[in-house]
């Protein structure tokens, strides 16, 4: 089973490097078993709305995840409980709408279950993320063990230690939220894949996809200033991973950056 996992989307530059790239992306790999987009930033810079996620859907993804702003634009609380290919941190409160995992059932009659996970440093009061874990597991695997977990988080020391908390019990631990690819990817002793962040997609001439100067005025003064989000080198980031049918151990894992070609006109990225 292969599986592509694209990196945070930011804004309108990120949802045209997934139009514009993802297909070209499926083509030169000889297609894709599976593909999962975190989409938490594709709404501006913070949340997602239906049409958006619908968006997504069209143009190949399997399953959308998200993190720390999936409640930003209202409009999630529309959908959220409906589509069942859309994931939230599994370690919400009970109660809160939305999944924290998904199995969903591939073209060929395969199934690849997602979970969705978010860290404790750093970020807002979320539930043990390693507890939420061993709670989703024994679910997800009475449906299939190849699972993909994305773990939304700031730390790179939560990160990794669920890299190795996980190992062997899943296919892959991806890690999303800080917006900068790492280049620590790495098949597990146990066979899980794992890589710290698999980048940003959207304009990388930025600070995380926010204006330059924008970032540096509320950094070098102190004061508050409304971001908007950047417009140049855009780039589509993520990672492939390659699952074994039989055992559900991940077989490799590897990075990827595409870039937008410069003739494409400035009104189409903003």
């Amino acid at each position: 089973m292969k599986i592509a996992f694209v990196g945070d989307v930011v804004g309108k530059p990120g949802r045209l490097a997934v139009r514009s790239l993802l297909p070209k992306l499926i083509t030169d790999s000889n297609e894709f078993d599976a593909i999962i987009i975190n989409g938490e930033n594709s709404s501006g810079f913070r949340g997602i709305t239906h049409r958006i996620f619908k968006e997504f859907i069209r143009v190949g993804a399997t399953v959308v995840t998200t993190g720390n702003h999936v409640w930003a634009q209202r409009d999630v609380f529309n959908f959220i409980d409906n589509e069942p290919r859309i994931v939230r941190p599994a370690n919400y409160p009970d109660g809160v709408p939305g999944r924290g995992f998904t199995v969903v059932t591939l073209n060929d009659g395969r199934k690849l279950g997602v979970i969705n996970l978010a860290g404790q440093l750093f970020m807002p009061s979320f539930d043990n993320p390693f507890q939420a874990l061993d709670r989703i597991l024994p679910q997800v695997v009475s449906e299939t063990d190849s699972i993909i977990v994305d773990f939304h988080a700031e730390a790179t020391s939560e990160k990794i230690a669920m890299g190795w908390y996980a190992d062997g019990r899943v296919s892959a631990v991806v890690g999303t939220h800080t917006h900068v690819q790492t280049a620590d990817e790495r098949v597990l002793p146990k066979g899980t894949a794992y890589i710290t962040d698999v980048g940003m997609t959207g304009p990388h001439d930025s600070v995380l996809g926010i204006q330059t100067h924008l970032v540096l005025e509320n950094f070098s003064t102190m004061l508050p200033s409304r971001f908007q989000a950047a417009e140049d080198d855009i780039k589509l980031c993520g990672v492939t991973v390659q699952i074994n049918n039989k055992t559900g151990k991940a077989e490799s894992i590897d990075r990827f950056q595409l870039s937008l070609s410069q003739d494409f006109p400035a009104s189409d990225r903003s």
